[in-house]
This record gives structure tokens, C-alpha cells and sequence, in this order.
């Protein structure tokens, strides 16, 4: 046991000896919730980012909607796909810079495990569902991934993933949103965690337009001109664009930013794809019918109590409202999921009503 003990120390002292004076170094770590021994052989974040690889929430990315609901092609992005996009940027961006690649592999792998079926459509409709029930709540899905590393996700008897504090904190701050209080997050406390912020960014405005174009909303030359001249026109010159200016910028500096005419650019590009893919009635066609699904699985679940999984039911999270629980249900759904629950509690009961002769 001895000789394997070393190679989690012989990791850590490389970190030690080769990453950047800014980097968060494994050893170093603010450590879990619940005290653990450490691995003989993998570091407390390379721990975390198999947990999360290995997590029930993980695995249903693979079916929960990035911006197209229900895309005919198979080359459509989803929730894992962008995932993955935004784990190999982080690395990218973080072995340029010498920092630390194991842990901003870990909070791009787990930044997006509490998003809801149906992308933002669905959040917007937990959203309006629940507040029904708890004035005021707002789905937040940064907030919701938390909860599911923290509260929902087991191991066995165990709950929650119990990960280090650097990859919760990334976890709940890589994504820019108004909270109860006036004025956005905070931002990570670690470099790594800040580059998984800007990586998601970066990595869903460029697949978004490579979807965009797919499905025949957008044409490459629509592009914004002065941002193509700066960024490039090829989806893998914009990243290849980006990364460099990065890591150009901020190598050897406790910082993570772009340069300004980089960073007009790309914003430049975020509003263009909000004018008109985002907000785009083609794209949201199908975005009233998912929300029709949410909801009405949400109002069914606070009239049916008893139906919920032992997990969410009375004697699941302590102190927890029956909106929360339910919540926290129906918002681990994937799509395909949603959809067939609908349909066994309010379709199927419809169907079986029919005559037969009807044929339907």
C-alpha cells in the first residue's frame, strides 16, 4: 500500500514543481463537506471529475435539449455533447496557461448537471410552475447543479457527490445571472474555475451556429462581419482564435480574460445569435409545447404526492417543501423522459377511453 500511496503524492508534487504560482494546486485544496481519506492514487480533483463522470446526472446530459427541441438530425448538440466542448476548451485554455487542467475538467463536466428538460424553455417553466406554489422562486439551473452534487446525486447510501470546495465553488459561479440580491455572482475564486466560465460561453456560441446553420435558421454569411474578421470564419479557427488570445493575455498573470477587439467580437457574435437564433420563432416553435409538459408534470406531482420516488417523497430531503421536491424531480428529467411520463398520465388514460373501432 505504500508504493501506490506515492503516486497520488508524486502527482502532487509535480503540480507543485510545474504549474503556474496562480494555479489552484490539488494539495492545497479547501477540501469536501465531509472529511474523506485521500486516494492512493488520484487526487481529490481527478477524484471529482470520475464522480461526476460516473454520476446518474451525467449520464442523462445525453438526452436534455442544448437549443433545438427534438432536432431530426443526429449531429444536434445536447447537454453532454456541449458539456464534453466545454471540458476540452477548459483544458486547452488551462494547460496554456499552466494552471490546473484536472480541476477545470471537473467543473466543466459537472457545471451544466442541473440543467431541466427542454433547455431554457423548461427553466422558464419550473420557473412559472413553482412560483405558484413558493412566491417568487426562480429555476436557476447553476444553483440547481449545486443541489445535485450536494443534495440529490448518491453513492450508495451516501448523499451527494461530496466534492471539494474548489469544484463546487465553479460548479455554482460559471454562469452570469441576477440573483435575490441586486448585481450578477461572484466570479470563481479559481483561475480554473473562470476559464470553465468564459469555455461555456465561448463553447455554446460557436456550436450554436453550427447547429443554427444545420437547421437552416442561419446562413455562415450572415455572420457578423467585423466579428468573422477578427474570430475567423470556421468554427475551429473562432476556438483556435480565442484559446490563443487567452492564453496570450494571461499567461503568467493571476487573470483570465480576453483581449478588447477579442472580446467585442465574441460579444458581438452572442448578440447576433440572440437576435436571431435564440429568440428566433422558428427555433422556439416547439418551446410552448415543452413548457405544456413541465408544468402540468409539476402540478401533477404536488396533487400526487405519494407518486414521487422515496428519494423526493416526504422523507427525502430534510426540511425541504413538497415545490422543492418536485422541482428537483421533474427538473432531473431528460427529455424523452418528460415526454413519456406526459403521456402516461394524460394521454394513455384519454387513448384507453376510445373505442376500438375508432381506430386511433
Amino acid at each position: 500500500m505504500a508504493a501506490t500511496a506515492s503516486i497520488r503524492e508524486e502527482v502532487e508534487a509535480r503540480e507543485a514543481a510545474m504549474l503556474s504560482p496562480h494555479a489552484a494546486l490539488s494539495a492545497r485544496s479547501r477540501g469536501r463537506r465531509t472529511p474523506e481519506p485521500p486516494d492512493p492514487i488520484r487526487t481529490c480533483f481527478q477524484r471529482d471529475r470520475d464522480r461526476i463522470l460516473h454520476s446518474k446526472s451525467f449520464r442523462r446530459l445525453a438526452h436534455k435539449t442544448q437549443v433545438f427541441l427534438s432536432p431530426l438530425g443526429d449531429h444536434y448538440r445536447t447537454r453532454l455533447t456541449h458539456s464534453l466542448e466545454v471540458m476540452q476548451l477548459s483544458r486547452s485554455i488551462a494547460r496554456g496557461l499552466n494552471l490546473n487542467e484536472d480541476l477545470a475538467e471537473a467543473i466543466a463536466l459537472g457545471h451544466d448537471l442541473g440543467h431541466s428538460p427542454f433547455g431554457h424553455a423548461g427553466e422558464a417553466a419550473l420557473t412559472e410552475a413553482i412560483a405558484r406554489y413558493e412566491a417568487g422562486f426562480r429555476f436557476v439551473h447553476s444553483e440547481q447543479s449545486l443541489r445535485v452534487v450536494v443534495s440529490l446525486e448518491r453513492r450508495g447510501d451516501k448523499v451527494g457527490l461530496n466534492l471539494s470546495e474548489e469544484v463546487l465553488d465553479g460548479i455554482a459561479k460559471h454562469s452570469k445571472h441576477k440573483g435575490a440580491l441586486a448585481g450578477y455572482v461572484d466570479v470563481p475564486s479559481t483561475l480554473e474555475g473562470q476559464i470553465v466560465r468564459y469555455a461555456d460561453r465561448l463553447a455554446y456560441i460557436n456550436h450554436d451556429i453550427d447547429d443554427a446553420v444545420r437547421a437552416g435558421i442561419i446562413a455562415e454569411g450572415e455572420l457578423p462581419g467585423a466579428a468573422v474578421a477578427v474570430l475567423g470564419r470556421a468554427g475551429s479557427v473562432r476556438i483556435e482564435t480565442v484559446v490563443q488570445d487567452m492564453i496570450r493575455r494571461c499567461r503568467g498573470k493571476n487573470e483570465i480574460r480576453l483581449s478588447p477587439p477579442v472580446l467585442e467580437a465574441v460579444e458581438s457574435m452572442k448578440e447576433f445569435m440572440f437576435r436571431r437564433v435564440y429568440f428566433n420563432d422558428e427555433a422556439k416553435r416547439e418551446e410552448p409545447k415543452a413548457q405544456h409538459v413541465v408544468k402540468q408534470l409539476v402540478f401533477h406531482y404536488m396533487d400526487h404526492e405519494h407518486e414521487l420516488p422515496p428519494e423526493y417523497g416526504s422523507g427525502g430531503q430534510a426540511g425541504d417543501s413538497l415545490a422543492r421536491r418536485v422541482c428537483d424531480y421533474v427538473a432531473g428529467f431528460t427529455d424523452r423522459f418528460a415526454i413519456k411520463k406526459f403521456r402516461e398520465l394524460f394521454l394513455d388514460p384519454i387513448i384507453a377511453l376510445v373505442p376500438r373501432e375508432w381506430d386511433v
